[in-house]
C-alpha cells in the first residue's frame, strides 16, 4: 500500500478521509471514491473519528462483512467501474479497514444514479464537492487522453494568409528571444501542424484551440489582470490594469508591469552601478510564462497578478493536470496540460527544458536572499507568491532604493489617495474611474518611459557607455524598444552612437537632464 500507515493517522487531507463507521447511505463515501478516482488518488478510513481522531475501530465479528460491503457500494454506485484495494490494520489494539482508490484514466468518474452532469465530484482543500462544468470538461480532456489546445476550435476558420502570418510572427519571436537568430529556423505550415496549431479534417486545415490562443483571436478566453493593492488584502487598491491579445503581448505587458510597480535599487562598486530589482526579473517572466502555457483554458478565469506591500501574487486557472502535484513540481517534474502551446513556445525561446522552469525560479530565489516561493493550491488554481524583502546587499555596497512608479513610495501613494478622497469608497472609485481612462492610461505610460529614458540616460553617464545589451538588462524591456529609446536619445541630442555592429557603444554628449526629469 503506497499510503504509510503513520500518514493515514495524521487527519484528513486531500488524499485521506476519515468514517467512524460506514454510514447507512452509501453515497456519503462512494461520492469521495468518485473524487479521489478524479484526482490523486486516496484513502478512505473506516474507524476512526474525524473530529478528535479518536480510533473507535470496527467490531471484529463485523470487519469482513462491513470490508465486502464497502467494496460492493463503490463498484456499484460509481462509473467508469472503480475497484478499491480494502485491506485492514491494527491500531492501537483495535482494527480499522483502509478503502485505497486510485487515479482513474477514465476521467471523468461520478455517481451512476445522479448521472455525469451532478455525480461528478473532486477533492478541493481536503472536501468532496460537486465538479462544475469546466472541471467536467477537463476531466473528460484528460479521460481522452487529449490535449485542449490541440482540439479543434469551433467557429473559427483560417486561410493561407491566415497561417503565413502566424507562421511569420512566431519566427520573428523565436529570433528576438535567440542568441544566434540566424540559426532560428522558419516556422512552417508542417511544423503548425506537427504541433497540433493546426490540425487536418475532410482535407483541409482547421484551427485548434492553440491557434486562437497564438492568433490572440479571443475565442479562447486568454486575460492577465494584474494590480497594485496596499496592504496585504485586497481590500484597497492602487492600480489595475487588464490585458489581452497574444501570449507574446500578454507575458510582456506584464512582466513590465511588474517592474514598474516592485522596487529597484541601484548598487554601487566603484564609479559602476548596477540595478537590483527586489524581486529578480528573470523569476518573475518565469512564472508569467509558466502561467500563460500551462493555466487551463478550460476554465473561463484570467491570470492573476497581484502585487502587495510584501509580497507578489501570481495565480494560474485551473487544477493540476493528472499526475501533477505540488511537491513534484518543485522536484522538476513537469506535466504538459497544454502541449500545442508548450512545443510553440519552446521554439520561441520561452521554455528552455520543460520541468525546469521551477527550479530556476527556486534558485534566484534562493540567490536573491528571499524565503522560498510558496506554491498553494491545485485543486481548482495554481498560487505563487513570491515574499519582498529588502535587496540583498553586502556590506561594501551601498543602495538606493526607489519604486518605478508614479509616486516616490507607498507612503506618498497613500497620503495622496487619503487627500484626494476622505473615504475607501472614494477612493475606489476614483481609481476605477481614472485606470479605465485612456488618457489616464496614456500618461501613466508616458511617464514610465520617460522614467526609463532618465534611467538609461544616468546609467550611460555612470559607465561611461554602455551597450544595447546593458540596455535591455538594465531595463527589462525587448530590445526592439531600447533601439527605439535610444534612437530618440540620440535624435535629441543626448547621447551619440559609437562604432558598428556587436561593437556598438552608446556615450552621453550634454547634461540635459531637464527634458527627462
Amino acid at each position: 500500500m503506497p499510503y504509510k500507515l503513520k500518514t493515514l493517522l495524521n487527519g484528513e487531507s486531500k488524499n485521506v478521509e476519515y468514517k467512524l463507521l460506514p454510514p447507512s447511505k452509501s453515497i456519503n463515501y462512494t461520492k469521495t471514491a468518485v473524487a479521489f478516482a478524479n484526482g490523486q488518488g486516496g484513502c478512505l478510513v473506516f474507524g476512526i473519528e474525524d473530529q478528535t481522531l479518536r480510533v473507535a475501530g470496527i467490531a471484529e465479528d463485523r470487519v469482513f462483512t462491513v470490508m465486502d460491503a464497502i467494496s460492493d457500494a463503490i463498484v456499484d454506485s460509481c462509473e467508469p467501474l472503480i475497484v478499491p484495494d480494502i485491506t485492514m490494520h491494527d491500531v492501537d489494539g483495535k482494527t480499522v479497514i483502509v478503502a485505497e482508490i486510485a487515479p482513474g484514466l477514465q476521467r471523468p468518474y461520478f455517481i451512476k444514479s445522479l448521472g455525469r452532469e451532478r455525480g461528478t465530484f473532486v477533492r478541493v482543500a481536503g472536501t468532496t464537492r460537486q465538479a462544475d462544468q469546466p472541471t467536467i470538461r477537463e476531466l473528460t480532456i484528460e479521460g481522452s487522453n487529449r490535449s485542449f489546445d490541440q482540439v479543434r476550435c469551433l467557429g473559427l476558420s483560417v486561410t493561407d494568409e491566415d497561417i503565413a502570418t502566424l507562421c511569420a510572427k512566431l519566427t520573428e519571436t523565436a529570433k528576438t528571444n535567440a542568441e544566434n537568430p540566424a540559426a532560428v529556423k522558419t516556422v512552417t505550415e508542417k511544423q503548425l501542424l506537427q504541433w497540433g496549431v493546426l490540425c487536418e479534417q475532410d482535407g483541409k486545415l482547421e484551427p485548434t484551440n492553440a491557434y486562437a490562443i497564438l492568433t490572440g483571436s479571443g475565442v479562447v478566453r486568454s486575460v492577465v489582470q494584474c494590480g497594485v493593492f496596499k496592504g496585504s488584502t485586497k481590500a484597497v487598491f492602487v492600480d489595475r490594469r487588464e490585458f489581452t491579445g497574444t501570449p507574446q503581448e500578454l507575458i510582456e505587458a506584464s512582466y513590465q508591469y511588474v517592474l514598474r510597480n516592485i522596487h529597484m535599487g541601484a548598487r554601487f562598486k566603484g564609479v559602476y552601478r548596477q540595478d537590483v530589482y527586489e524581486i529578480p526579473p528573470e523569476a518573475i517572466r518565469e512564472l508569467i510564462v509558466n502561467a500563460v502555457v500551462h493555466r487551463s483554458y478550460i476554465d473561463h478565469s484570467s491570470i492573476q497578478i497581484a502585487i502587495y506591500d510584501d509580497r507578489l501574487e501570481i495565480t494560474s486557472p485551473g487544477r493540476l493536470p493528472m499526475g501533477q502535484t505540488i511537491e513534484r513540481m518543485k522536484q522538476g517534474y513537469s506535466k504538459i496540460r497544454n502541449e500545442a502551446l508548450a512545443l510553440a513556445f519552446e521554439y520561441m525561446g520561452y521554455i528552455e527544458h520543460w520541468g525546469s522552469g521551477i527550479l530556476r525560479v527556486m534558485q534566484q530565489v534562493r540567490d536573491a536572499g528571499l524565503p522560498e516561493p510558496e506554491f498553494l493550491g491545485g485543486d481548482t488554481d495554481l498560487r505563487i507568491n513570491i515574499y519582498r524583502t529588502n535587496v540583498n546587499l553586502s556590506s561594501d555596497d551601498a543602495i538606493t532604493t526607489r519604486l518605478r512608479r508614479d509616486s516616490s513610495s507607498d507612503d506618498a501613494i497613500t497620503t495622496r489617495l487619503r487627500r484626494d478622497s476622505s473615504s475607501d469608497d472614494a477612493i475606489t472609485t476614483r481609481l476605477r474611474r481614472d485606470s479605465s481612462s485612456d488618457d489616464a492610461i496614456a500618461e501613466k505610460e508616458f511617464a514610465n518611459e520617460q522614467d526609463s529614458r532618465k534611467l538609461i540616460l544616468d546609467e550611460i553617464r555612470n559607465r561611461e557607455w554602455i551597450t544595447t545589451a546593458d540596455a535591455v538588462r538594465i531595463l527589462g524591456i525587448q530590445q526592439r524598444q531600447v533601439q527605439r529609446m535610444l534612437k530618440d536619445l540620440i535624435d535629441e541630442g543626448f547621447v551619440a552612437r559609437l562604432g558598428s555592429g556587436p561593437s556598438t557603444r552608446y556615450v552621453a554628449l550634454s547634461k540635459k537632464e531637464e527634458t527627462h526629469e
